[in-house]
């Protein structure tokens, strides 16, 4: 297995519901493989954190910008042209 199959199987193997013959295939190369390590650790922390279910408010500004960005794509993408 290589970093590109471990991304494919990454859900299921997180979420507990892969094939258990993968699971050794994905433990074995996670032995080995810190860059692979680090994302399925990242990811499993990020499962944990929306399990808890608390939410982190973000910043003012931070909201506002998202706004503007997000409207500025949306009228971009989705602009009616004249002609």
């Amino acid at each position: 297995m290589n970093c590109d199959d471990l991304l494919r199987a990454l859900n299921e193997f997180v979420d507990g519901e892969v094939d258990p013959s993968i699971c050794d295939t994905v433990r074995a190369h996670l032995a080995d493989c810190n860059p692979c390590q680090i994302v399925v650790d990242n990811i499993r922390r990020t499962i944990t954190l929306y399990k808890a279910g608390e939410p982190i408010p973000m910043p003012p500004e931070l909201c506002r910008h998202l706004r503007e960005v997000l409207k500025a794509k949306w009228s971009k993408h989705f602009s009616c042209s004249q002609g």
